[in-house]
């Protein structure tokens, strides 16, 4: 008697291998994600600090303000007269961009506008950068 087909302890097998290459794709992809916002994150803020520096340039000082979320709907936009709603003229930055997930980006400048901070929050370490909250003024990105 020639029967062809699959064992049920075959496919149960078979089954089990798939289940476990699946999770560990699943494990690696949630990393990928943690890095790739991270990623963002850091450009983000490059992205912002060059938009700063470019103010300062034209103005000798940087925007007024002190807790600003940016990215939000009233700090969505920097023009010549600081960070305000979307859709500005002339702008620096056309959108100022927010955190990829729930955290955010905060900006505060010094009292004599010639020094400001951001800050954010990284997930993971990201090039010579740790996990947790990372401070860019004009000077660089730090922990």
């Amino acid at each position: 008697m020639n029967k062809k087909g699959f064992t049920l302890i075959e496919l149960l097998v078979v089954i089990a291998i798939i289940g476990l290459l699946s999770t560990l794709a699943v494990v690696a992809l949630g990393s990928a994600r943690e890095k790739s916002r991270d990623a963002k994150r850091v450009s983000d803020i490059r992205q912002i600090q060059t938009a700063l520096e470019l103010y300062y340039a034209d103005n000798n000082a940087y925007p007024a303000g002190s807790g600003i979320v940016l990215g939000t709907t009233n700090y969505a936009c920097l023009n010549a007269s600081g960070f305000t709603t979307a859709n500005c003229a002339s702008p620096y930055m056309g959108v100022v961009p927010s955190d990829p997930s729930s955290n955010s980006y905060t900006y505060t400048v010094a009292s004599s506008t010639t020094a400001y901070t951001l800050t954010a929050t990284l997930e993971g370490a990201v090039g010579n950068l740790a996990a947790g909250a990372v401070t860019a003024t004009q000077n660089g990105l730090s922990n």
